[in-house]
């Protein structure tokens, strides 16, 4: 079996994320989440606390898992003499690649208190069926 060459690229940007995060390098990310493998899915659990479930879209393409939220924070004070205002609008997302194939049009998603759950059923892996070329 031919191994894809991109799978070692893919292993080392996902290493050099790792060791980014682990010594403390890498910004802190927006989004904590888990990702789950099970027999027949994978299984994303994302803390999104604060937003409405109409403020997040998930998004799969490939492998590639993308979760993003925004929201606009309004007050209706007429006198508004701020002397700090943080909570004026936020927009948060991540990205993760998952561990296989997935079927895109059965991926489900649910949203309670503030926790994001993304199941996503997975590509039954073809069986080889590569044919070895004699060379002349």
């Amino acid at each position: 079996m031919q191994r894809n060459p991109f799978d070692d690229i893919e292993e080392l940007f996902e290493r050099m994320s790792r060791s980014f995060e682990e010594t403390g390098l890498a910004r802190m990310q927006d989004i904590s989440l888990d990702v789950v493998e099970a027999d027949g899915d994978i299984e994303v659990v994302a803390d999104l606390p604060g937003y409405d479930k109409d403020d997040i879209d998930v998004t799969v393409r490939g492998r590639q898992l993308t979760i993003s939220a925004e929201r606009e924070e309004s007050t209706d004070v007429d006198d508004e003499h701020y002397v700090r205002r943080e909570r004026r609008h936020r927009s948060v997302s991540r990205s993760v690649t998952l561990p296989a194939e997935v079927k895109r049009d059965e991926v489900s998603a649910s949203y309670h208190n503030g926790v994001l759950t993304v199941t996503l059923p997975k590509l039954e892996a073809e069986p080889d069926d590569s044919h070895r070329i004699d060379i002349e």
